[in-house]
């Protein structure tokens, strides 16, 4: 029999190969909506906070604002992008974009939004850059494993099993045709896009306050988060990463970031796994073997300009490991990233790319 403990979701749940491990370090993140006033001359600024649920987790948001910005209007249009998002990229609304191109047959042209196609065009840039490490397509295995929405099996797969499920795999079989339509070039292809799709709302919501001309602001859907400008205060943005230990608590920091026009997402193992006859079998399943990894990477954190970006290449990370990882991440120009990994006794080893530096806490 196989003991299992599972967490994070997003979609419903459709971000359950993600933990929710970037914690916010500026005080008052979560309240529902609060202004705090600064006068200069003749400007008033407001620290407007907004926090809410989306994608099956939460969101928290802070800008600084002019004064006469209505905090309710501006919560209203955030709620309305994430909802445009969630409709489009939900695979637990079977009438979802995402939904209905999962039941389409091969060989079927759907036509999708731009928001869809953006994120399956960064998704086939991950995929590619990460030899296959990162895969929208891997739901079959991750369901075979016990890590989907459904009971947990009795018994690990045998290689058999592992087979047929990986027939089921491949984002390289699905295309984009003409102007905004995808097609699958082989049956059972189903697209999850639950590793990026909080990024990408990250993303939009970021874009969105920009357009309202807002320059400063912290924007974190279910653990990723992107912040630019500075707070009202002048000090700059600044998140935390998870200590990555079993039953570490939420406020437990392992190291702290200054963030500058950059997101920060973190993937994890240490919260999701089965345990079998006394061995742990991580939830994050290498797409190329069908198995779980066993490289011993605990937590991988990635700094990147966009949160969609930095979100899809911590999964792939995860499943690469720490000598390709950094091989990678170090030949990317603005990505940084620092792995941990749990060595046999039970101590954590520090890989950091070339140009992490942690801040002081």
């Amino acid at each position: 029999m196989m003991k299992q403990t599972k967490t994070g979701q997003a979609h419903g749940k459709i971000s359950r190969n993600k933990l929710l491990m970037v914690i916010m370090v500026a005080l008052g993140i979560f309240a529902l909506v609060v202004a705090a006033g600064v006068t200069t001359g003749f400007n008033t600024k407001q620290e407007v906070v907004l926090s809410g649920r989306t994608m099956g987790t939460t969101y928290h948001i802070k800008a600084v604002v002019s004064g006469k910005m209505s905090a309710d209007a501006l919560g209203l249009a955030v709620t309305k992008r994430l909802d445009a998002i969630n409709r489009s990229m939900s695979v637990y609304d079977p009438h979802s974009e995402i939904s209905r191109f999962n039941r389409a047959d091969k060989g079927t042209l759907v036509p999708v939004s731009a928001d869809l196609l953006t994120v399956f065009l960064m998704g086939e840039r991950i995929h590619k850059m990460t030899g296959g490490a990162w895969d929208a397509t891997v739901g079959p295995l991750v369901n075979l494993w016990g890590f989907g929405p459904g009971k947990a099996p009795e018994h690990l797969p045998d290689d058999a099993a592992v087979e047929k499920a990986l027939a089921r795999v491949g984002y390289g079989a699905i295309s984009m045709k003409g102007d905004g339509h995808l097609v699958k070039k082989r049956a059972g292809l189903f697209l999850d896009f639950g590793s990026i799709a909080k990024g990408y709302g990250v993303d939009a919501v970021a874009s969105l306050l920009r357009e309202k001309n807002i320059r400063h602001f912290l924007v974190e859907i279910g653990g990723e988060v992107y912040g630019e400008g500075s707070r009202i205060d002048g000090n700059p943005w600044r998140v935390g990463i998870n200590t990555p230990q079993r039953g570490a608590a939420v406020g437990d920091l392992f190291q702290v970031r200054t963030l500058k026009g950059q997101a920060l997402a973190t993937s994890g193992d240490y919260r999701n796994f089965l345990e079998v006859g006394g061995r742990i079998w991580t939830h994050v399943i290498d797409p190329r073997s069908g198995r779980p990894v066993e490289n011993g990477v605990t937590s991988v954190s990635v700094l990147a300009d966009s949160a969609i970006f930095a979100d899809g290449l911590a999964t792939a990370l995860m499943v690469m490991g720490p000598e390709a990882g950094l091989d990678l991440v170090n030949r990317l120009s603005g990505v940084e990233c620092l792995l941990i990994v749990r060595k046999p006794d039970g101590g954590l080893a520090v890989y950091p790319s070339d140009t992490w530096v942690a801040q002081p806490q």
